[in-house]
């Protein structure tokens, strides 16, 4: 059976395991080429390269923050100089500093902006030319819930999530003549490393928000992320993908 991605190129950013791993995964099944990066977990990152080492999926994998402007340039140009082309961006890397906005320090609001926001303007900017060059090329930014909904003591990574759904407006508007899509998926509560530390008492109270009443799996972001890149989304861009269960309509 034809794969969905033959011989696509793509980088997925932040995948070294819940949804950026399930990301990588799935576009390789489906027969792309794929490239991420993680910047610090090395038990993780081996277990994703195990994975794909008993599929027989071709990979590069690079280890850096994506905060790292010479780091990601340098990232961009190996996966150029292997594959010849980038079709795939998923700009998945990101972490959280949650405290109140008066227990917030400004490293904290710089290291969530910088990581969450900065690395997919450095991304993007660096791959562009590339997917212009080709005359095609999808993009998909992995925001939240917070940067619709907003969540208390989450005022930084609210603010990025929002940024990158502005982003991807704005891009949406300005690579369309060139064929390039670019989407955005807005996660609700997913069964990560993150959640599995919230008190159960929080995390029950979080689902009965939910009208599925379940927390959703990263393979569901990455079936939606396939949609998404793949032909079968040939007429969307600009959109922001509610993967919320519901908790937001």
């Amino acid at each position: 059976m034809e794969k969905l991605l033959g011989n696509k190129v793509a980088i997925v950013t932040g995948a070294s395991r819940g949804i950026g791993k399930a990301i990588v995964l799935k576009l390789g099944n489906e027969g792309a080429r794929v490239a991420f990066n993680y910047s610090s977990d090395d038990k993780s990152a081996s277990e994703v390269i195990k994975e794909l080492d008993e599929l027989k999926y071709e990979y590069l994998v690079f280890k850096g923050s994506v905060a790292d402007l010479t780091f990601v340039r340098s990232m961009i140009e190996e996966v150029k100089k292997k594959w010849q082309r980038i079709d795939i961006l998923v700009n998945n890397a990101g972490i959280i500093r949650d405290k109140p906005l008066l227990m917030l320090s400004e490293k904290d609001w710089d290291d969530v902006l910088t990581v969450n926001l900065k690395g997919p303007f450095y991304f993007t900017k660096y791959i562009i030319s590339t997917m212009i060059a080709q005359k095609s090329g999808s993009i998909v930014n992995i925001s939240s819930l917070t940067g619709l909904f907003g969540r208390e003591s989450q005022a930084n990574y609210g603010a990025a999530k929002a940024g990158l759904i502005g982003f991807t407006k704005c891009l949406a508007r300005e690579l369309g003549r060139y064929n390039i899509r670019v989407n955005a998926i807005a996660c609700g509560l997913i069964d990560t490393r993150m959640t599995k530390q919230l008190p159960r008492e929080i995390s029950q109270e979080l689902i009965k928000l939910i009208p599925l009443g379940r927390i959703g799996k990263p393979e569901e972001v990455a079936n939606t992320l396939l949609f998404l890149v793949s032909d079968l989304a040939s007429y969307i861009t600009g959109a922001v993908i509610n993967l919320t269960g519901g908790q937001y309509m």
